[in-house]
């Protein structure tokens, strides 16, 4: 029985271009089963991009968030039988077959409930995306970053950055950017928590995940991330950002989160 794989894109009036780019990627390996296209623009302009027969588009115009609209798609895999699951950013795009890597080696492991690979630049340049848990003070420091001294120390461990490039770990803080999820993972913590609108969605489901199982970077394969880091130019990005922030610290805890520090410390250990 061949095994379901399947991926979902929430678009929002994306540069058509662009993702032309991440829909030929995904579409270029024969074992994707479906791509969802979720559009929460307001208009349904972006149906255009349907040329495949695996392309399934949902206009969703009420635009309930990222985590909520990826949602939508979860819910018809899973009713479809699918094991495993991509989500992707429209802003990726890559060369050659990313998928079957990434499955096979998930399906090799039954403790792995989500991956990512190496996320670069298009300069080629590696994004450092896995993280540790984060607390308030790590959101802090990364936006201020100053004491420039104390700042290079704190983010070469927060973001694992001295961790062997191509060495295969479990984190415990994934990017939402591109990422493989165990569908009987998905099944047993839940969907993305439609509480958080955009940012955040996908540390909250990370964390959720690496309670009862894996949570791997696989740098073994590479993708690009045309990031934009839109909270960092945008005053409406930015206060979405700050409410994602303080609903995900109201949800695990500020200061007194002993979960986080023991977690941390087990992701830690692996690099000893």
């Amino acid at each position: 029985m061949e095994t379901k794989i399947t991926s979902c894109i929430v678009l929002y009036r994306n540069d058509i271009t662009m993702l032309k780019n991440a829909i030929v990627s995904i579409l270029k390996t024969s074992k994707m089963n479906k791509i969802f296209l979720v559009d929460n623009s307001p208009t349904d302009d972006l149906k255009i991009l349907v040329t495949d027969s695996r392309v399934e588009y949902i206009h969703n115009p009420a635009n309930p968030g990222f985590g909520a609209s990826h949602n939508l798609a979860l819910e018809q895999v899973m009713k479809l039988g699918a094991k495993y699951h991509f989500i992707v950013n429209p802003d990726i795009y890559f060369e050659g077959d990313v998928v079957t890597p990434m499955v096979e080696y998930m399906a090799n492991d039954v403790t792995i409930g989500m991956m990512m690979p190496q996320i670069l630049n298009r300069d080629g340049s590696v994004q450092n995306l896995p993280k540790l848990l984060p607390s308030p003070f790590s959101i802090l420091k990364r936006k201020i970053k100053k004491p420039a001294r104390a700042y290079h120390k704190f983010i070469k461990k927060y973001e694992l950055r001295e961790v062997p490039k191509d060495m295969i770990y479990d984190a415990p803080v994934l990017s939402g950017c591109f990422t493989l999820l165990n569908l009987d993972a998905i099944k047993k913590v839940g969907m993305y928590d439609d509480a958080f609108f955009m940012y955040f969605e996908d540390w909250d489901l990370s964390r959720r995940i690496h309670q009862h199982y894996k949570t791997i970077y696989f740098p073994k394969v590479s993708v690009v991330h045309e990031y934009e880091s839109g909270a960092n130019k945008n005053l409406k990005l930015f206060k979405i950002f700050i409410n994602s922030a303080i609903t995900y610290f109201n949800k695990w805890g500020w200061i007194f989160d002993f979960e986080r520090k023991k977690i941390n410390k087990q992701a830690l250990s692996q690099f000893k």
